[in-house]
């Protein structure tokens, strides 16, 4: 079968298992079977005329001749995906898509503000992607998204990156924590204390990992989690501290079961901050997120998602 036969659903197809790496994973998000999306793949790489993937073990990988077939096939589909936003925005604003990848700490305040957005422009069909920082990162440089919101920008990639809110990191303990009445609390005095963060690569650990080093204390972890949520339980049990955004603490801290420690230096300062490729022509979609997160940043006080 010639390159020409191919089609746009093996092209398709094919991106999701080069983005996985695995054929069961690709076929879980198009929703296919995995010997669908084998049959699919084999087909292509006919049509190519040379193997696109291949097996070693358990783990599959790009052949020299998949990762050429992929560039080419990535700058297909973004093409028609671009096309399809200029068809749009022919049409006006209420026509389109949005596709929005964040952080999963912003899912105390995003939602909120997109269906305030959904409400307003229900003609516009929209995805979120909840992630961690690795996660993020690999979806930007597939440009898989329209817009991603990231707590630490990344570095060394062409992006633009606009700030639009406070994200500020505090240590929190339970309540029962000897030094929850105190202030003023020297960095040191925390040096004994076991702490309970984020995966190592998050933006928050890296942060706190950065600021402690700065006063000369090494962080002991006792766990490191992929959840805030999972990370406050068991800091309110007392096994130990931690340091989060206070944007995930709304609740706890009105129910008392948790205390921010007032340690001196902290909260740190840190923002979030839109990024897209500087390649990216944005879609009116997008340009309107934007400008309803810069208003919603601008109308309130000090961690301005933490209200309702």
């Amino acid at each position: 079968m010639p390159i020409h036969h191919a089609t746009l659903h093996q092209l398709k197809i094919f991106d999701a298992v080069a983005r996985h790496l695995s054929f069961a994973r690709a076929a879980e998000e198009l929703h296919l079977t995995p010997p669908a999306v084998s049959i699919q793949v084999k087909q292509l790489a006919e049509a190519i005329g040379q193997p696109l993937f291949e097996q070693i073990g358990k783990k599959i990988s790009l052949t020299p001749f998949g990762v050429v077939s992929w560039t080419t096939c990535r700058d297909v589909l973004n093409r028609l995906e671009q096309l399809g936003h200029e068809l749009a925005a022919l049409q006006g604003l209420e026509k389109g898509s949005l596709k929005l990848a964040t952080l999963a700490t912003a899912k105390y305040f995003l939602p909120r503000l997109l269906g305030e957005f959904c409400t307003k422009h229900p003609g516009i069909d929209t995805t979120l992607f909840m992630g961690n920082r690795k996660d993020l990162l690999e979806r930007l440089t597939q440009n898989q998204d329209d817009l991603y919101i990231l707590g630490q920008p990344p570095e060394h990639m062409n992006v633009v990156m606009e700030a639009f809110a406070d994200n500020l990191l505090v240590v929190v303990a339970s309540p029962n924590h000897p030094l929850a009445q105190e202030k003023d609390i020297a960095p040191s005095r925390l040096q004994d204390d076991a702490f309970i963060l984020r995966e190592s690569g998050s933006g928050t650990r890296l942060a706190a990992e950065q600021f402690f080093e700065q006063h000369g204390v090494t962080l002991k972890v006792r766990m490191e989690l992929g959840s805030n949520e999972a990370i406050k339980q068991l800091v309110a049990s007392g096994l130990g501290i931690s340091v989060l955004s206070d944007a995930t603490l709304r609740a706890e801290l009105i129910n008392g079961e948790l205390v921010i420690l007032d340690v001196r230096g902290l909260p740190l300062a840190r923002k979030w901050h839109l990024v897209y490729p500087a390649s990216k022509r944005l879609t009116p979609a997008t340009s309107a997120f934007i400008e309803l997160l810069h208003t919603a940043a601008q109308t309130v006080d000090q961690s301005p998602f933490l209200k309702s």
